[in-house]
């Protein structure tokens, strides 16, 4: 039944690419997100977009969004969805990839309710990536109006992309070890400041690690849990990865609210592997 929801996905995809691409002025709305975000013109009609659509489908019952302070639920359906309407859109106007994502969920707004998640990249083409129950994540591309399926992504043990979040000047020293660890062995600096492209080249290369660490001005991390790390955590899991709050499983955790925050390490086994012996060490 969950496969209902890919369909809703793909337009959600092709109406989201086609207002990117009309919108020649990249203008910031009056409000701010409930992070205290300054909200684009863009990141508000592309949530009243997905809104729309999922509140149109039978088997959802609810949605929430970064944009909005509260969920919006129907008196029916099986499904909620948590979602970020256009992650990255500060580097619009930069003309480098954004994304949307979204986290599935049955039963509650919590990890351990997470049934599906998926992710769409807004770039050189439009790409669209799935994942629920089963082991695969499968991939697929939007072309002469039709989505064309690709192989499946799967993670290698390791991989040699360095993708770290967080201003480095509010770093913690175990971090800046970290980080610095990754370098000395040979990995490439790959960060564009978009959650979604820099895990999408990730995936797509093979293996690698993203960070966005716990920082001096932001101790409970940037990343919102529902609607960005917990949906990439699910995908990361079913590609042969892992995804971690520095020592903690991402799906192991519980969100106290819609909007909360957490640390977060994504990548190859290898590579969290080292993430886990630099944090558990005392310092």
């Amino acid at each position: 039944m969950i496969k209902k929801i890919l369909p809703a996905i793909e337009q959600c995809a092709q109406e989201i690419n086609l207002l990117i691409s009309q919108n020649d002025r990249i203008d910031y709305s009056k409000g701010q997100n409930i992070s205290g975000d300054k909200q684009l013109d863009l990141d508000v009609k592309a949530d009243n977009i997905i809104a729309q659509i999922l509140l149109d489908l039978d088997c959802v019952q609810g949605i929430c969004s970064e944009e909005k302070e509260k969920a919006i639920y129907k008196e029916s359906g099986d499904y909620l969805i948590a979602y970020d309407p256009l992650d990255g859109s500060s580097i619009i106007d930069s003309n480098l990839s954004v994304g949307s994502i979204f986290g599935i969920y049955q039963g509650g707004f919590e990890a351990r309710c997470l049934v599906g998640a998926a992710y769409i990249v807004y770039g050189p083409r439009l790409e669209l990536v799935f994942a629920d129950k089963t082991p695969e994540v499968f991939r697929q591309i939007y072309t002469d109006k039709n989505w064309i399926k690709l192989p499946p992504l799967q993670l290698k043990q390791n991989g040699k992309i360095n993708a770290p979040g967080g201003t480095q000047k509010y770093w913690e020293t175990k971090h800046k070890e970290l980080i610095e660890g990754f370098f000395a062995q040979g990995y490439r600096l790959r960060y564009s400041g978009g959650m979604v492209p820099d895990l999408h080249q990730i995936l797509v290369k093979g293996g690698g690690i993203f960070s966005y660490p716990a920082t001096i001005d932001a101790p409970k991390g940037k990343l919102r849990k529902l609607f960005e790390v917990f949906p990439f955590a699910f995908i990361y899991e079913k590609a042969g990865g892992e995804a971690i709050d520095g020592k903690k499983n991402i799906l192991e955790l519980n969100a106290q609210s819609l909007h909360d925050t957490t640390p977060c390490f994504f990548g190859s086994k290898d590579e969290i592997k080292q993430v886990k012996q630099v944090y558990g060490k005392k310092i």
